[in-house]
């Protein structure tokens, strides 16, 4: 899959606030640079797994409760030294964040596919995270909770890092959430190795997961990062015509006339901030909806990330961008810069 191939997935999927795949650029950069780079088991408040026969579903919890589905599985006490890899019972982010594990778990290679954790709402807001080891194509889980389908809280492709995804689907009241990852849900497509041969789906490959929920407090005034890299006059044959700038929390909307002697224009974002990677951009050329762009770079060093979206418009005329600008997930006191450039050719 190259990296069009994945935007254009995107891109199809990002039909609304709440969109099929918001699957930001910081997963797209990871990449671009590997390829240019389950009987029931529940348990109280103390830390347990569940343990297939013939693998094992791991689950240990900070109060909440657990259950892995699938069968021949046990119960049985995790240690402290037996600890998921990449995942902190707590934390501090870049912001200055404070993050508290809830509950953690696995799914590995072999047996039980999804895993389920029950945790406590306490109206912080609520984050998934999972790491894994294992192949960059392997299927990735797909959250839920309590039941729906939190496309939001996708992640993509499989790595070591820790990636942190917001939960958008917790009722507001709720006192507990069961968040269910699930390796079982797969996006299949089929393959055709000889020009004239049949397209054949190939079988997911399997990888370890690591998966928690945490809860995070919300800083207790806005945490404005520092400002955004501005973009390179001329890369790639595109030339900067225009470019617009603002801070998340006062700034939800910018307009830019450009004109474009080739009939196409190329948009591209830059932000800093946590959070960048959780925000929307709904953008109009000349009136016209276009696809809603997901994520955001962000270009601290090296060369720019360049991850134009390429829209056709009236060759020599003048064309009219609007966009408006949000995330997904609670973002109190966690703003984030964002600035957009349209160039031409």
């Amino acid at each position: 899959m190259t990296v069009q191939d994945l935007r254009d997935v995107l891109r199809e999927r990002a039909e609304a606030p709440s969109p099929g795949n918001p699957n930001r650029h910081d997963q797209v950069r990871s990449r671009i640079r590997r390829t240019r780079l389950r009987r029931r088991a529940t348990a109280g408040t103390a830390a347990v797994a569940a343990v297939a026969a013939s693998a094992v579903v791991g689950v240990s919890l900070l109060p909440g409760t657990a259950t892995a589905p699938g069968p021949g599985t046990t119960a049985t006490a995790r240690t402290e030294q037996d600890k998921p890899a990449g995942l902190p019972e707590e934390f501090t982010a870049g912001d200055g964040t404070a993050y508290r594990r809830l509950a953690v778990g696995t799914i590995k290679k072999e047996g039980a596919k999804k895993v389920s954790l029950t945790v406590p709402v306490s109206g912080k807001p609520l984050d998934v995270a999972m790491t894994c080891d294992g192949e960059d194509t392997v299927n990735t889980p797909r959250v839920s909770v309590n039941g729906n389908a939190d496309t939001g809280a996708q992640v993509l492709p499989c790595g070591k890092a820790m990636e942190l995804r917001p939960l958008s689907l917790v009722r507001r009241g709720a006192t507990e959430a069961t968040v269910t990852f699930d390796t079982t849900v797969v996006a299949r497509g089929c393959v055709r190795r000889k020009k004239d041969g049949p397209c054949v789906t190939p079988k997911p490959k399997e990888a370890t997961w690591n998966v928690a929920v945490y809860e995070w407090t919300p800083p207790a005034r806005p945490v404005v990062p520092e400002p955004v890299k501005d973009f390179p006059d001329r890369v790639d044959g595109w030339k900067l015509a225009g470019s617009a700038t603002g801070v998340s929390d006062r700034d939800s909307s910018f307009t830019l006339v450009v004109k474009s002697a080739s009939g196409r224009i190329g948009m591209d974002q830059l932000c800093t901030g946590d959070l960048a990677a959780r925000m929307w951009f709904k953008i109009r050329v000349n009136g016209t909806d276009a696809p809603m762009v997901g994520g955001c770079n962000v270009w601290k060093s090296g060369d720019y990330p360049m991850a134009v979206n390429v829209y056709d418009v009236p060759k020599g005329s003048r064309v009219t961008i609007t966009g408006k600008i949000g995330f997904w997930g609670d973002y109190t006191n966690r703003p984030v810069r964002w600035s957009v450039g349209v160039y031409v050719k």
